[in-house]
């Protein structure tokens, strides 16, 4: 079954431009599969905790010892969570570019699904530490949009984009390899030249639904 996990971070309404392309995206999708299921979580709207220090304490507990109450109750939302990922085939991400990176709710997100014994493990192999992914068979897609231009690969503002490269970076850690990115440039140009870019993002989009 095709299960599809639509996140969005952006904390704006219909007037996110992320958000829109990557509903485009999903209805084209579903229509394409008739027996695909969708879930979206809100992020940009909706509250996600930081990371605290109770936090850390329970995620990195002991595993041959089972979590006291309260530690289980730390790690509640970041259990459904990554149940809540694990369980779809497809995770879109729809996000804006904020002040060069990611706004706080997708990062808080990040941080509480990126979990030792759950998404990856830490062991020792040949006197060295390394780090295996427990995530496996999932496809990401990440719509974006950012403000100026030459944000992209090979583009002159890329070594300030730590946007899609470090999400890319972070589902690569806990597994999840094939990840296509999709973005539009120019939102803070001249609106002739951002209606250029949306429309070859939701034609790059469509053909993606329908062929992916």
């Amino acid at each position: 079954m095709n299960r599809v996990l639509l996140i969005h971070g952006s904390p704006r309404g219909e007037r996110s431009h992320s958000r829109r392309l990557a509903e485009g995206f999903v209805q084209r999708y579903l229509e394409a599969r008739p027996g695909a299921a969708l879930r979206r979580r809100e992020l940009g709207r909706a509250w996600v905790p930081a990371v605290s220090e109770a936090w850390v304490a329970a995620a990195f507990h002991p595993i041959s010892t089972p979590r006291p109450p309260h530690m289980q109750a730390d790690l509640a939302l970041s259990d459904e969570l990554i149940d809540e990922l694990l369980g779809h085939d497809l995770l879109v991400i729809s996000t804006p570019m904020y002040n060069f990176s990611v706004p706080s709710g997708l990062k808080a997100w990040v941080d509480q699904v990126v979990r030792f014994h759950r998404t990856v493990d830490m062991l020792m192999q040949d006197g060295a530490l390394t780090y295996r992914p427990l995530v496996h068979g999932k496809r990401a897609l990440i719509v974006t949009t950012r403000g100026g231009h030459g944000f992209g690969p090979g583009g002159d503002n890329e070594a300030m984009n730590h946007a899609d490269p470090w999400l890319r970076t972070a589902l690569g850690f806990i597994g999840i390899e094939d990840v296509q990115v999709v973005a539009a440039e120019g939102d803070e140009d001249n609106a002739e030249v951002f209606a250029a870019e949306y429309a070859r993002a939701e034609a790059e989009l469509a053909a993606l639904a329908t062929g992916w």
